[in-house]
């Protein structure tokens, strides 16, 4: 289990990862799910990065898929696996919503829906549920 200054560090990922998800839940409030859908991916991997954090391993890269993927402990935490789709879905969210050129000839805004920032918002709930109670668990 991780020392005390990586406990620390980990507690800081997630209260990113908790201010991401509000911003998102702003952002979906207001019609913009483009940037919702980004908000959503940025509160899972930060959620995720902040348990490895917590386990003294060092996270690297921005797929919430990889991260899920290759957790050290995720024997430990079987939960981690049930939300595959969830950071399957979330790294399609990652570039293709913050760029006018990540998608063909249209907008993020044009084309990221109210639907695709809900389910974006549920995974990234998700997430932050599962990490939450991981590290408050240990």
């Amino acid at each position: 289990m991780g020392g005390t200054k990586n406990r620390y560090l980990a507690k800081r990922w997630l209260l990113t990862a908790e201010e991401d998800l509000a911003a998102a839940k702003t952002l979906y409030d207001n019609d913009m799910f483009a940037v919702a859908c980004f908000h959503a991916q940025q509160a899972a991997e930060k959620s995720i990065k902040a348990v490895w954090y917590f386990e003294d391993e060092d996270p690297w890269g921005h797929s919430v898929k990889k991260l899920v993927d290759e957790f050290p402990r995720k024997n430990e935490l079987p939960e981690l696996s049930e939300l595959n789709d969830d950071a399957a879905l979330l790294d399609k969210y990652y570039i293709p919503t913050r760029y006018p050129n990540g998608l063909p000839d249209l907008t993020p805004g044009q084309v990221y829906t109210q639907s695709d920032a809900a389910v974006g918002l549920d995974a990234a709930c998700r997430f932050i549920d599962l990490c939450k109670r991981w590290m408050e668990t240990m």
